[in-house]
């Protein structure tokens, strides 16, 4: 049985990047490689890989600011930094920044397939939590009615969500509610506020956003271009209820995060 996974490999050394690259394909990776930190960024701004193999000394752009970098490129995926003796602490004080793990150079294919297969098992376990959280929360059904003021407000179904301010959202009849009024939602602005609602107070990336609402992967760059309009639209329905519009908050280079009032009285 061939291993999956897509493994991208950085480093300056010709040598180095062929030989690693080798002992993965041959068990059955898919694996591409880059020969310098800026080649290594596109290469991960254009595909979806698993792990980095990243060499920490090459000239131009080190290793470790292509891991500083990484956050907004490809947030999800697992780094192992390839270090010579002479890099270790800086190699160890990258693991505080992101890093997953580490290999001394040269590493004999034992040590390259370990470090792979565990950084490979991290990511898939990361996936399974996040579906089972979503199946969880997509089981709780919010029942509640309001009154809007000095008349009843439209009644919600049984599957309406209490908003604040007395609103509500009908995420089936994609309707939002407030005093009397109702707001018609887009079927792609209904999932992508249901998303969010489901993670209420949890940052969700460009990538996962775009998974959940559109239902298809696209790349790190894809994504943000993607959601800007449809939040933006969102968010101009939202501003019907006061401070609604501040709800959905950006955060740069990452995703969205649903914060509700009563979240940052919490906080």
């Amino acid at each position: 049985m061939t291993a999956s996974g897509r493994i991208l490999v950085v480093d300056d050394e010709a040598s180095a990047r062929y030989t690693l690259s080798e002992i993965l394909r041959l068990e059955g990776y898919e694996v591409d490689d880059a020969s310098n930190g800026k080649l290594a960024l596109q290469r991960l701004a254009q595909k979806d890989y698993d792990v980095v193999l990243l060499d920490i000394i090459m000239p131009e752009m080190s290793g470790l600011e292509v891991l500083a970098q990484l956050s907004s490129v490809a947030p999800e995926v697992e780094v192992i930094l390839l270090t010579a003796h002479s890099s270790v602490e800086s190699a160890i004080a990258a693991l505080r920044h992101g890093a997953a793990d580490y290999l001394l150079k040269p590493a004999n294919p034992k040590e390259i397939l370990q470090a792979v297969g565990k950084a490979l098992n991290r990511r898939r376990q990361r996936e399974r939590q996040r579906m089972l959280l979503q199946q969880l929360e997509q089981s709780v059904q919010q029942l509640k009615t309001w009154e809007s003021e000095g008349e009843a407000a439209t009644q919600p179904l049984e599957n309406s969500i209490a908003l604040p301010n007395g609103a509500g959202v009908d995420l089936t009849r994609r309707r939002l509610y407030y005093a009397g009024e109702e707001i018609s939602l887009s079927p792609a602005e209904a999932r992508l506020l249901g998303a969010l609602l489901e993670h209420r107070g949890e940052v969700l990336s460009h990538r996962d956003l775009v998974r959940m609402v559109q239902g298809y992967e696209v790349t790190a760059w894809e994504a943000p271009e993607m959601l800007r309009p449809l939040v933006s639209r969102l968010r101009a329905k939202l501003e019907h209820i006061p401070g609604g519009r501040d709800w959905i908050v950006n955060i740069r280079g990452v995703g969205y995060v649903l914060e509700l009032p009563e979240d940052k009285r919490l906080a």
